[in-house]
């Protein structure tokens, strides 16, 4: 057994050193490639490629032959213009940062921190007495989004200040007057739920009207939230935003926006 066990391994010892000595003397693929270039040079073949700039040899160049080259075209205009909205900005006048801004025809307008600066924001004051509720809101949250400016975009706050006053006075259609419920429940609290109508609640804090209208109107999330501080509404015809200066937008309620004369709105934001 002894013998046989010798000859069994030495057998085996002589096998894996033949396979070993096989392995190592195949050539790897990039050795192949290198040998098979070496014979196509020493053959005299020539390996050809296209390119843009026309046929070429890897080789010795060809006699007399000149590769193909096609002429540059003509630089391109460049289309990044600075463009100002202002045609006539005059001293004092408030220029809105929207319009220093450059337009790119490539990239789409995204405002920036200073376009959403709280310190540069307008101001805008709507009269209800006598107007629609769903109008009156509809127009109030327009311009708390900023969507009267070329530049709105819906992530951002671009939008103004609104002030509503006179909100005891405001008009509903139909029978809203007293068909039309507000109700208030409180989480977790089951038979807590209270009902009022309009005219109730007219008497008790008419403010709640206008802000709740316009918070229908508005975004879900952080941005609505934010948007929603913007809103100052009062019972009566007084307000304490008088030292901003708000542009009266109350007829602009009842016309469309290609009817709608925003002079007064446009020289308040610069364009």
């Amino acid at each position: 057994f002894a013998r046989a066990e010798g000859r069994l391994g030495s057998a085996i010892v002589c096998a894996s050193a033949s396979v070993a000595f096989f392995v190592a003397s195949v050539p790897s693929r990039r050795e192949r490639q290198r040998e098979r270039e070496r014979e196509s040079r020493m053959a005299g073949g020539r390996t050809m490629m296209r390119g843009r700039s026309g046929v070429q040899s890897r080789g010795m160049a060809r006699v007399g032959v000149r590769p193909q080259v096609r002429p540059a075209l003509p630089a391109r205009p460049a289309r990044t213009t600075a463009v100002r909205c202002q045609a006539a900005a005059q001293e004092g006048q408030i220029k809105w940062v929207g319009n220093r801004r450059k337009l790119d025809l490539n990239r789409s307008y995204y405002p920036k921190g200073e376009d959403v600066d709280k310190q540069t924001k307008v101001w805008y004051v709507i009269d209800a007495e006598g107007k629609t509720l769903g109008r009156l809101a509809s127009l109030v949250a327009n311009y708390l989004r900023g969507k009267h400016l070329p530049t709105f975009s819906n992530s951002m706050d671009t939008g103004g200040y609104v002030v509503v006053v006179n909100c005891d006075k405001v008009a509903v259609t139909g029978r809203k007057e007293s068909d039309k419920m507000y109700y208030y429940h409180r989480v977790h609290r089951p038979g807590t739920m209270k009902t009022e109508t309009f005219s109730e609640l007219r008497d008790r804090i008419p403010e709640r009207i206008v802000e709740r209208a316009v918070w229908g109107m508005l975004p879900k999330g952080r941005l609505g939230r934010e948007l929603f501080t913007h809103l100052k509404c009062y019972g009566g015809s007084d307000h304490p935003h008088e030292a901003q200066k708000p542009v009266d937008i109350t007829s602009l309620i009842d016309k469309k926006p290609k009817e709608a004369d925003l002079a007064a709105v446009r020289a308040a934001v610069g364009l």
